[in-house]
């Protein structure tokens, strides 16, 4: 062999072996995202030590993939960061509060969304769960009915037609769902139809397993089961991975209704953590999340899936009286609960999972937000996005990968229109006097040791005093400045992704 030939062989060797030893990152990976309802960052049992609740299967998600612990959702409350997350932009910008019984949608629809950019892609996109982002109701409402005490009446609509401005408005191309576990109507979504009208007001019978029922009036099916909606989610869900075919891609996003109330785990579930009705509810939703897992792997579809495991927000109220009566802490080392400015409203579990991408059992501090997954999805199927969509979102590609840190530097955390807080590096300044929007219980307050805060805001180094107890307010007047001026920057301008 001549030396030129010689040579150019070994420069070939060389880089086959290169690839061999760094492989390239997948090319349109199926993406399946699994967000919790309510649940805290104390509830993922990998997190919390002292965990009363069995999480085997997210605890092994983690352990296949790499875990996040600064991770934060848009909002401290549902609607919001379910249109963060789909919109890559804070809710803030346009609302605050939650869709409720029979509004509108919030949705943009001169904004893409994240289901709408995979289309472009090709692939096959579903929601199956919890949706609460409204639905366009005035097309199928009677003239001049009105909701009374008891909310609408079962024939204030009729439900033998399409109900637009739901998820296949917005890039879906399958939905199936009950809309949002507490409120009417109480029936099955499939696509834009119900698969039976309601025809009797909802009715509760008994006690769920912890808390209120805390359902909103209004039609229903006939003897409607609140207990047996997460298990038919995670069934159809299951069904439609089954379905799928390894040389298309898909999309998968599954809204759990759990562990938000009504807590109502199934049968099988009770009794099976130490941490009374939620504690088992949790339980069932690492099944449902494990349900899913095993599908993919039957599938063969899990090598090239990327999995998300989050929550929406923080536990609910009920977690003081469960760190009480069963020494389990549903917000871990946090201060704060759903609702809430402290961390413990909205810094949630997120788990990341994609073989041979994402380094298996590893654990990421970087500064995150569910916004974020708009833009790092871009990145990953190569989707350029367009000017007004998308514009609070960063392309966290790098740190999914182990190769970068977090492309954030700051988050601006809001659950009403009267308080925000924002983050930066180290620091967090919340802009007013307290970060407690759900009534904190004296006794809690007294055994952690918070007392009330004299001044008109609050700051934090999180390196130091992850619980936030130690309010620096008074103590550091030019960071206070510093953070309000940024604070005041980011919703003024808004953020820059490049």
């Amino acid at each position: 062999m001549k030396p030129c030939f010689l040579a150019m062989a070994m420069i070939l060797v060389s880089f086959s072996r290169l690839a061999a030893a760094e492989p390239a990152t997948p090319a349109r990976p199926n993406i399946v995202i699994l967000l919790a309802d309510d649940m805290g960052f104390g509830d993922l049992g990998v997190q919390n030590p002292d965990s009363k609740i069995p999480t085997p299967n997210l605890d092994r998600l983690a352990k296949e993939g790499t875990r996040f612990t600064d991770a934060h959702s848009s909002s401290g409350v549902c609607t919001p960061s379910r249109y963060a997350l789909l919109h890559g932009r804070f809710h803030w910008r346009k609302f605050h509060g939650i869709v409720n019984s029979f509004d509108q949608t919030v949705l943009d629809k001169d904004r893409v969304t994240l289901p709408g950019l995979l289309k472009t892609k090709g692939y096959r996109t579903a929601c199956i769960g919890k949706w609460h982002l409204g639905w366009d109701w005035k097309a199928i409402q009677k003239p001049g009915t009105k909701p009374g005490a008891g909310g609408y009446s079962p024939d204030a609509f009729d439900w033998s037609k399409p109900i637009p401005g739901g998820p296949l408005a917005f890039g879906f191309d399958y939905y199936f769902g009950d809309d949002v576990p507490n409120f009417p109507p109480y029936t099955w979504f499939e696509n834009d139809r119900v698969l039976a009208a309601p025809t009797v007001a909802v009715m509760t019978r008994g006690k769920p397993a912890e808390g209120a029922w805390e359902a909103r009036p209004g039609p229903s099916v006939k003897d409607w089961d609140f207990a047996a909606v997460m298990p038919k989610l995670t069934q159809r869900a299951v069904e439609w991975i089954g379905k799928q075919k390894a040389e298309e891609p898909f999309f998968l996003y599954f809204p759990f209704t759990s562990p938000h109330a009504p807590i109502v785990p199934a049968k099988e579930f009770v009794g099976t953590s130490k941490a009374n009705g939620y504690g088992d509810y949790m339980a069932q939703t690492d099944w449902a999340a494990g349900e899913v897992l095993k599908a993919l792997e039957k599938h063969g579809l899990d090598k090239n899936t990327l999995v998300i495991f989050s929550s929406d927000n923080g536990p609910e109220r009920y977690a003081y009286d469960r760190v009480k009566n069963h020494q389990h802490r549903s917000m871990g080392p946090l201060r704060g609960v759903k609702r809430d400015l402290w961390e413990g409203g909205h810094r949630v579990p997120l788990v990341a999972r994609w073989p041979g991408a994402i380094a298996a059992g590893a654990v990421s501090d970087g500064l995150v937000s569910q916004v974020d997954v708009f833009a790092t999805v871009a990145a990953i199927v190569g989707y350029d996005i367009p000017a007004g969509s998308g514009e609070d979102s960063y392309n966290q590609l790098p740190l999914l990968l182990g190769k970068a840190k977090s492309a954030r530097d700051a988050i601006v955390h809001n659950t009403n229109a009267n308080g925000y807080a924002v983050r930066s590096g180290d620091w967090v300044y919340v802009d007013v006097k307290t970060g407690s929007v759900t009534p904190v219980p004296a006794w809690f307050n007294e055994t952690n040791g918070y007392k009330d805060n004299p001044h008109p805001g609050e700051l934090y180094n999180l390196r130091d005093d992850l619980a936030e107890k130690n309010n620096l307010y008074a103590e550091k007047p030019e960071k206070v400045a510093e953070m309000k001026a940024l604070l005041a920057k980011i919703r003024a301008r808004g953020q820059v992704r490049w």
